[in-house]
């Protein structure tokens, strides 16, 4: 195990020598771990023999034979395929224990216990370890045994009834956005366990709930709920509290306002030849812009649909005023910034071959996070890490191999 306050030269992962053992599977869990991962920590990824993540079987889209779903949230990981259930794999998770700083886990409460793997044990074994379970429901409460998954968490956490068009539907997000900020809040929780493990000597449970995390996201929808005692409704694109902050269309391709002050308003007038606007009681201020929402929209409406959309995104970012395309995802990944920040790595894959992962948001001058390994294969580093780590011969792990204990 590490100690965090030392040895970190320039250029050293910030992670650099924590060891992550990770049970965890799909997304929030995934997610979680790839991050460390990309900060530096070794994360050895324990996965059910034959079978592995879940999302090595989600598809099509296939590389190959490897699930482009499993790719996007598994670089920089080794994998074991280790029966969990079976006896003789015991002793050998006993060694990985006893040398992890932390421990990720992301089954139903009372699974690990069921498996001799709950927090209570690991703590006894290996206090100094930081054990992260991650659910749905979180370790307590009425709900706590229930399985969650993102879709019903953006429902029942109240994001799919503020996403959508007032007179339409609700809708999920895009993207799992309840998986990617429990596996974001789980980061956090991990790095002040660790931080506190420096003061404190000894590791504790982090406890985290994707309801918790998507109920977190709610913030300003929250606490004018708080405030009014009314339920914040669909409003498409606009935003409650600022105007004009929403989709337009130009004469040739749709794109988003986010005008955040009086003086970007002002602004956004003069680039339209509408000096005027700006000036007429109903929307000099934000406040009363929010107040005459209809009317502003139907002016703006009029005066912006005849325009191209690359000239007044010129005009309008020339002018400060906040402004941006509504772009396909291919468009977004071809972006010249999006590949001046490395946000998007080539990597050469054991079965896939070459292959492109996106790159880390997190960029530190001194300690910066790296993407250095492609996502493993199934089992790819079983035989390594039972003979380098747990100090199996090689013919005992032959023999376990034969067995279908590993695999």
């Amino acid at each position: 195990m590490t100690d965090l306050r030392h040895g970190y030269g320039r250029h050293a992962a910030p992670l650099d020598g924590v060891t992550v053992l990770d049970f965890s599977r799909v997304l929030a869990g995934p997610y979680c771990t790839m991050q460390l991962a990309d900060l530096g920590a070794r994360v050895i990824k324990i996965e059910q023999p034959g079978r592995g993540d879940d999302t090595r079987a989600w598809g099509p889209p296939f590389v190959g034979t490897e699930s482009a779903y499993f790719l996007s949230v598994n670089r920089n990981k080794e994998s074991v395929a280790l029966d969990l259930k079976h006896p003789r794999a015991r002793p050998v998770l006993a060694v990985l224990i006893s040398r992890a700083d932390v421990v990720v886990e992301n089954f139903r409460p009372g699974t690990m216990e069921r498996l001799g793997l709950g927090y209570e044990e690991i703590h006894a074994r290996n206090p100094r370890a930081v054990y992260c379970s991650i659910s749905g429901f979180g370790q307590t409460g009425p709900r706590r045994l229930e399985a969650g998954y993102d879709a019903m968490m953006q429902a029942e956490g109240g994001l799919m009834s503020i996403t959508g068009a007032a007179d339409g539907p609700p809708f999920r997000l895009g993207v799992a956005i309840g998986d990617i900020a429990t596996g974001m809040f789980a980061v956090q929780g991990i790095l002040a366990a660790l931080f506190a493990r420096e003061r404190r000597g000894r590791g504790q449970r982090v406890d985290i709930a994707m309801l918790d995390a998507v109920t977190a996201l709610l913030t300003y929808q929250a606490s004018s709920t708080f405030a009014t005692g009314a339920t914040p409704m669909r409003m498409g694109n606009r935003h409650p509290s600022i105007a004009p902050y929403d989709t337009f269309s130009a004469a040739d391709g749709d794109f988003v306002l986010s005008v955040g002050n009086d003086d970007q308003f002002r602004r956004l007038c003069a680039v339209l030849g509408q000096n005027a606007l700006a000036a007429d009681e109903r929307f000099r201020t934000n406040q009363d812009r929010v107040r005459h929402y209809d009317a502003l929209r139907a002016t703006l409406t009029a005066l912006l649909a005849t325009r191209k959309r690359d000239d007044l995104l010129r005009a309008l970012t020339a002018a400060g005023v906040p402004t941006g395309a509504v772009r396909t995802v291919s468009e977004a990944l071809a972006d010249p910034q999006v590949a001046a920040r490395e946000m998007i790595v080539p990597l050469e894959h054991v079965t896939a071959g070459a292959i492109r992962v996106l790159g880390t948001p997190l960029k530190l001058s001194e300690t910066p996070a790296a993407v250095r390994t492609p996502p493993p294969a199934l089992g790819q580093h079983t035989a390594a890490v039972l003979t380098a780590d747990v100090g199996l011969p090689a013919a005992e792990v032959d023999d376990l191999m034969r067995s279908g204990v590993c695999a």
